[in-house]
């Protein structure tokens, strides 16, 4: 039987929204699944093992498509964003929710390992972004949502290289915003904060090899990372229903309330360096 949804969420079955979402298995990417689901909006779910998304099928039904999808495979890609757009006549919303975090130092992580975690992190979007940008010109407009972080204006060490993927991803979509805005196309970066999901989880991680160096270091980095206060990710989607049914929605959303501190902070402090070295670096524009 088909899940009754629940208005008690924001919107209504009455004009559902559809849905594109990368990486539903978990984490994210299953709460908001689940509550868009619960809400009466229509899901194309992908995750890479099939299995793991088929409880979706069994209690939403035909407002439901679930697809098999590796991010990293671009032709996959292209056929999965078509599929859905097909099974449903159009796709208002395409969110790119697929990634993980590469744990390890600048030194220690290896080449390979930093070109397979862009292979998802920014390689991935961009071909869903790319398969799905002629079918929402031809349909007059939509909506592209991406799951970023607040890593993507801050840094952290040990995972440097997944807030790099951050702030690529952040600037690709930055641009893009100018780019599509004459074709009704709308873009929103989440931004989301420190949560309780399965992100930390062995399968959203992959861990370079250790350096002896580095031991203490990331020993005490690991530490203040246990003590760090963590969301409730069940809270989370009511906010971005009011994004998506916004007429005006933000280019980037921040998904807590611990981000703009940490962010404002970051940025008067780049500021302050700034204007300390201002008569030096203005002193380098002309002879």
């Amino acid at each position: 039987m088909v899940h009754q949804e629940d208005n008690s969420i924001t919107g209504s079955s009455v004009n559902p929204k559809i849905w594109f979402i990368t990486g539903t298995s978990r984490g994210f990417g299953r709460v908001w699944t689940e509550a868009i689901l619960k809400r009466g909006d229509k899901v194309a779910a992908t995750a890479r093992k099939l299995e793991s998304i088929a409880d979706f099928k069994e209690k939403y039904g035909e407002n439901v498509l679930t697809l098999e999808l590796d991010v990293t495979d671009h032709d996959q890609v292209k056929a999965a964003v078509e599929q859905a757009h097909a099974h449903f006549g159009k796709l208002d919303i395409i969110f790119n929710n697929a990634g993980y975090s590469l744990v390890g130092t600048i030194e220690e992580a290896s080449i390979n390992e930093v070109r397979e975690l862009y292979e998802t992190n920014i390689y991935g979007p961009l071909a869903v972004i790319k398969a799905a940008l002629p079918l929402l010109r031809k349909q007059g407009g939509g909506h592209i949502l991406g799951t970023s972080s607040n890593l993507g204006h801050v840094t952290l060490p040990v995972i440097g290289y997944y807030c790099s993927s951050k702030w690529a991803f952040e600037a690709i979509h930055e641009s893009l915003a100018e780019e599509i805005k004459s074709f009704g196309i709308k873009v929103t970066i989440i931004e989301p904060g420190a949560y309780a999901t399965e992100f930390g989880s062995q399968e959203s991680l992959k861990f370079s090899d250790g350096m002896n160096h580095y031991e203490d270091f990331k020993a005490g980095f690991f530490g203040q990372l246990t003590n760090m206060e963590r969301g409730n990710p069940d809270a989370t989607p009511e906010a971005i229903f009011k994004v998506v049914d916004s007429e005006n929605p933000p280019l980037r959303f921040f998904l807590g309330s611990h981000n703009l501190p940490w962010v404002k902070k970051s940025y008067e402090e780049r500021l302050a360096t700034w204007e300390e070295w201002g008569p030096v670096s203005n002193a380098a524009q002309d002879l």
